[in-house]
């Protein structure tokens, strides 16, 4: 939420029409300049992992050639275990420089974007660890892919860009003031995100899709179109570059992702062959429910791999996790290697181009399937097909599945399906930087194959095309484990250019997710879960609806004066954790009218005095416990000569309300704050709430000496610019790191001028699915509950709405019931 104070109401009297539109002007320069940045993130995360594949891949088949006669496959294991473990040790030695790069992202980008803080996620430390990382875990052998990185890595460009500044470069300085606010770094890293699918898969409308269903958790219609112009920026960023860099041909675009599935066709030969049929869609929804059940499995049994990993490993030295990591490259290399000599079979080579197709647009999808066809312990016109699939990257074993007509056997796709389930389950997780996007394609790809040949073999269909089951297979399971729905259909569409899969597409994805949903959430929820995040859902459940407003919220308010002493809001600052403050009043005149009586009514709510006495006792031990506020001593000294007058007892309060309409903020109790040992009385006084101050703006006004004297009048105090304001944007000092001896301790602060005095507020009895829709839509971090007559008497955070919160709550109102 905008704070609308008065160094902001400056900015906006300033602003006109010339000065509106150079600044959307320069904010669509910046969503370019983001898509132009994660297109080139992501040709350098391709180019190096591509060359340090193919070295790998290049020593170690040359090598198992020769030994295959000499005897010495002992050797050709050691290199190849030389290679992985060196480059897996590099990446989780990059995870133990910023731990937050570790995973693909995902979650925390989701986090970020949902309203959550999470300390490092969009720092420039972290896209360099985490590009360097995953191209090393990849090429490593693991089985991680780096599309899912590359939509963190997007996003910390997202952050950074438009700030121009970053922790890592202090030294590097640009006088930039645009977007100095925590509303337009959200939509940048929207966008950021955007791109970064898009740069994997070559999807920009699937790009901005994702960040609208699983990234974003407040969109606006202006955002829709930036995104998608910064998608396509790094779609064709990525395109432009890799076109060049490996056809020669500069400004071609004949490779839109960093993950391509290439064109599904049938043989011209073939005349009974279909991509698929009305018939096949049974079939499409029954490997749906599959794919949701493998896809509830998988998540399953990495929570319990996370949850050991939290209890055994988290606590032990960092070392262990590096162990762990290559544990995990070591036992995955052995498999790789083993299985391609020992499980795989001899099966004959198509006659025809293994693509099925003989035309020029496929000639070098062709090429490529053909070339990545491994022969290990064949004879001639005979090819190994679980080497095929294990001694090739991630990309060329999908297109194998896809695109190539000599058979897999069934037994090896089994076996395969069975090696990757559980080693990619195993490997997601560890403390390296990681996607699944990938491994999970590849595996679903591989039980879309063996469904495929179980089909023609026992049942005689031989119309159906083995690619198009590879496909849905692969939809199916990476439905089942991710449970997204309309993103990732357009994604596979948008990679397959091939816009009649649609449907099938469609229908898996849904069953699947549906399926799983029965069993458990996805995979990124669960990790988000497991790390406690208070993470917002779309909507609440119908059933929250019998709870109102002041059932969920925090009675026990943390709040400032608009006129406070130095030393009261440095001893407020530094024993609470609080990021806003309400700023009020005491309405003294109201005291005996609110305790007079063994109820109080506001705004049609009954609060008994039991209630308010057990408000009291919380707050006493909750004040005891976490000391909270100054000591008693900073009473204030003149309290007899500031007492107002009791009015009539008979007066209305609405009247009294209005009639302080005008002097809204006077000078009262500068420096007196609650203290532990006030009474029940003194502790809920009727409080007339102002506005709110964030923590950054009051630790702003103490690093800035914004203050006045006793002997002076507020006016006196020094006034602030909004590029003042934000200047220390988007890390404010901490106060627990502040000399603040300079301060004369009994200075008062006027906040007034800074605080937002127009929040978003609500009234207690507002129904739980008002104050969500409310909190969601804007965007909001503090929503105070305000009364009939303008008295704050609570505030909700996120906490106050999370799932786990609202269901307790709902337990004690059946128990009161």
């Amino acid at each position: 939420d905008r704070c609308i104070n008065d160094p902001y109401l400056e900015v906006l009297e300033s602003m006109d029409n010339k000065k509106a539109q150079r600044y959307e002007a320069v904010k669509w320069v910046m969503v370019f300049a983001i898509g132009v940045c994660t297109g080139l993130v992501g040709l350098f995360v391709d180019f190096f992992v591509r060359l340090l594949t193919q070295l790998k891949f290049q020593v170690v088949q040359s090598s198992v050639e020769e030994c295959t006669e000499k005897g010495c496959l002992a050797l050709s294991l050691l290199e190849l275990l030389g290679f992985n473990l060196t480059f897996v040790f590099l990446a989780s030695l990059l995870v133990l420089i910023q731990p937050v790069a570790a995973g693909s992202g995902i979650p925390e980008i989701k986090c970020y974007l949902n309203g959550v803080k999470v300390p490092g996620v969009v720092r420039l430390r972290t896209v360099v660890c985490k590009a360097m990382g995953v191209l090393f875990s990849v090429a490593g052998g693991l089985f991680v892919g780096k599309e899912g990185p590359m939509i963190h890595s997007g996003a910390v460009v997202g952050a950074g860009l438009p700030q121009f500044q970053s922790i890592s470069l202090r030294k590097i300085q640009f006088n930039f003031p645009y977007f100095r606010s925590d509303r337009d770094k959200r939509d940048f890293v929207s966008a950021g995100a955007a791109a970064g699918v898009a740069a994997a898969f070559g999807a920009p409308i699937g790009g901005t899709l994702f960040s609208l269903e699983e990234g974003s958790s407040f969109w606006n219609q202006g955002l829709t179109w930036k995104v998608l112009f910064c998608s396509m920026a790094a779609t064709f960023t990525l395109n432009f570059f890799r076109s060049g860099i490996q056809f020669g041909s500069w400004g071609s675009f004949q490779l839109p992702g960093l993950l391509n599935f290439g064109e599904f066709k049938c043989s011209e030969s073939d005349k009974k062959c279909h991509l698929w049929t009305a018939v096949d869609l049974g079939f499409f929804i029954l490997m749906g429910i599959v794919g949701g059940l493998l896809g509830a499995t998988f998540n399953c049994l990495n929570k319990r791999l996370a949850k050991y990993r939290m209890r055994n490993v988290h606590p032990k030295p960092k070392l262990v996790r590096v162990l762990e990591s290559l544990l995990v490259s070591l036992t995955t290399t052995l498999v790789v290697f083993v299985a391609s000599m020992v499980l795989g079979e001899c099966r004959q080579m198509s006659s025809t181009s293994p693509s099925g197709n003989d035309t020029l647009s496929l000639q070098g999808m062709s090429e490529d399937v053909n070339s990545s066809i491994k022969t290990f312990f064949c004879p001639n016109e005979t090819y190994n097909d679980m080497a095929t699939l294990f001694f090739n990257p991630q990309e060329s074993a999908i297109l194998q599945l896809f695109h190539q007509d000599g058979t897999f056997s069934p037994v090896t796709l089994s076996l395969f399906f069975l090696l990757y389930f559980l080693l990619s389950c195993w490997t997601y997780g560890i403390s390296v930087p990681s996607g699944l996007f990938v491994p999970s394609l590849l595996c679903g790809a591989a039980f879309g194959r063996l469904v495929a040949n179980l089909l023609k073999s026992y049942i005689g269909l031989d119309h159906i095309y083995s690619g198009t089951f590879a496909l849905i297979g692969a939809a199916a399971f990476l439905g089942g484990v991710v449970r997204m729905t309309i993103s990732l259909t357009v994604i596979l569409i948008e990679s397959t250019n091939e816009i009649t899969y649609g449907l099938p597409i469609m229908i898996t994805l849904m069953v699947a997710k549906w399926t799983g949903d029965f069993f458990n959430k996805g995979i990124y929820d669960i990790h988000v879960n497991l790390r406690g995040v208070p993470l917002l859902e779309w909507e609440t459940e119908v059933e929250m609806d019998k709870l109102r407003a002041s059932d969920i919220m925090e009675p026990n308010l943390t709040y400032v004066y608009p006129h406070t002493r130095i030393q009261s809001l440095v001893s407020i600052l530094r024993t609470t954790v609080h990021h806003a403050f309400p700023v009020v009043t005491e309405n003294r005149g109201n005291e005996r009218e609110f305790m007079k009586g063994n109820q109080l009514i506001s705004n049609n709510i009954k609060f008994k005095k039991s209630s308010i006495l057990t408000r009291a006792g919380e707050q006493r031990k909750r004040s005891q416990s976490m000391k909270s506020y100054p000591s008693s001593e900073l009473r204030n000294m003149c309290d007899e000569h500031i007492a107002t007058e009791e009015p009539p007892e008979k007066e209305d309060l609405l009247q009294q309300m209005l009639e302080r309409r005008y002097t809204p903020y006077p000078n009262l109790y500068p420096d007196q704050s609650p203290s532990e040992e006030w009474t029940m009385e003194e502790r809920f006084r009727p409080l007339t709430f102002h506005g709110l101050i964030l923590r950054s703006q009051l630790v702003t006004l103490l690093v800035r000496g914004v203050c006045y004297s006793e002997s002076q009048s507020s006016a006196s105090q020094p006034r602030l610019s909004h590029a003042e304001m934000s200047e220390d944007y988007p890390r404010y000092p901490d106060i627990h790191d502040l000399d603040l001896t300079l301060l004369n301790p009994r200075m008062i602060v006027d906040v007034t001028p800074y605080m937002n005095p127009s929040p978003f507020a609500v009234s207690p009895n507002t129904h739980v699915s008002q104050v969500f829709n409310l909190f969601r839509t804007m965007g909001l971090r503090h929503l105070p509950v305000v009364n009939a007559v303008g008295e704050i008497v609570g505030i909700i955070t996120r906490h106050n709405l999370t799932h786990e919160f609202l269901q307790a709550r709902l337990r004690q109102h059946y128990q009161t019931i």
